[in-house]
Formats: C-alpha cells, structure tokens, sequence
C-alpha cells in the first residue's frame, strides 16, 4: 500500500469549507484527514466522494466502546475504502483484536491503527486521570498492546516516535499530528516537532492541519513541507 506521507486534517463543520479547501489540494501529494466534526456533519458520502476523487483518506473517528461495537464501526469504515481507520488503544486488547478480526474480510482492508496519548495531554494531564506514568511511559505500554493485537501501527506524538521505532521495529506504522512547520504556531499542541525532525525520528505519517489550511497558499505550503523532508 503506498501512501502519502502527509495527511491535511480538514478540521471543517461542513462541506463548503471543507470542498473549498480539497479544491487546492493535489491527490498525489497529500492524503486528508477526516475527522469526528466534518464526518458527522457530511457523512459517509462525503467521504467516499473524496476517495473517488482519488485522494487517501485516514478516517479519525477514534472508536472506544465494546468489543463487537467496534468491530462492526472498523468493518463500517472499510467498506467507504479509507486507507487508515484508528481506536483507542486504551479500549484495551479484545477490543483492538476484535477490530482487526473483522478487516480480515476485506481484500484490502485499511490500515489499523491506535491512538495512545492524545497530543494536547502532558504528565500533568495524565495524573490528573490518575495514571502514574509520565507521558513516553504510558504511549510505550499502550503501543506494546496495539502491536500485541496485531494492529498496523499507532497515534503518536513525534517525539515519541524514536522511542517507539527502538522498541517496536522498523515495520509498526507511527501516524503523528501535532506537525509544525518551524515558522508555524503550536496552537493548542503541546508535543510538537517540524516536519524534517519528524521523518528524522522514525515516522512513517504525519497529520498537518493549520500550517497548510490557514495559509494563503495552500498548495504552496505542501509543496513546502514536500521540500522540507526531502531537500534538494
């Protein structure tokens, strides 16, 4: 299956805003991200319009619930021909295995991947949850169990990713958001790195929101994070 690296998260409440923004984007460059507040408002139509356009598609829905209700949503998702579909890690191994149980159908079934620490949490946020465990201790264990499940890969922050690719080998997918091209805001992200240090450690995608979606160019801006993880 060969991807785009970059994924353009269309972080839209409808389909004028979101149309207007694919509209400058080309499907060889970049794949988009579809996440929970454009899929509720447009649906699956909308979704499949954009793989029939030819775009890669990663579905950001993050499920978390029972074990057969997660599948079923897995199975669900397949069926529109996204390439990447996520859940919980923490919904724990049944449930991630049971996801992954109902792609088997599937002749090319997208691939399955984990979310493991959200990239707005910090160690502060995780104790008040009451999880003891600094933040690259709690994505290590939660990626070990994705893995142990038999899923593709994980949701990670990028600076967990060279951790991550130490310990879990070369072929576990790492699909970061939080991306900031140096001359970009943070925003409300607070585990960031550049687009060039992300690739440097290790990982394989990368969600880029509004450092291309708020530029005046937003073509201009892939082909900028283009050149920028592989210079001339």
């Amino acid at each position: 299956m060969n991807l785009p690296k970059i994924y353009v998260a269309l972080d839209y409440h409808n389909r004028v805003q979101a149309d207007a923004m694919v509209s400058q984007l080309d499907p060889q460059k970049v794949g988009i991200k579809v996440g929970k507040e454009l899929f509720t408002t447009e649906g699956p139509d909308w979704v499949t319009e954009q793989v029939d356009k030819g775009f890669s598609v990663f579905l950001d829905l993050k499920f978390h619930d029972i074990p057969n209700t997660v599948a079923k949503a897995v199975a669900a998702a397949a069926r529109l021909h996204v390439d990447i579909v996520n859940v919980h890690a923490s919904g724990g191994v049944k449930m991630m295995q049971a996801a992954k149980q109902a792609l088997s159908e599937f002749e090319q079934p997208p691939l399955l991947i984990a979310v493991t620490v959200l990239t707005s949490m910090d160690d502060d946020d995780l104790v008040s949850l009451g999880v003891g465990r600094p933040v690259n201790e709690q994505v290590v264990k939660l990626a070990k169990l994705s893995q142990q499940a038999g899923l593709d890969g994980v949701v990670c922050s990028a600076k967990e990713a060279q951790l991550l690719r130490a310990q879990l080998g070369s072929e576990f997918k790492l699909m970061t958001p939080g991306i900031r091209p140096a001359s970009a805001d943070k925003d409300d992200q607070k585990r960031t790195l550049t687009p060039a240090e992300a690739v440097a450690c290790g990982v394989d995608f990368m969600v880029i929101g509004r450092p291309i979606t708020q530029a005046d160019n937003p073509h201009q801006a892939v082909l900028d994070v283009i050149n920028e993880i592989n210079p001339a």
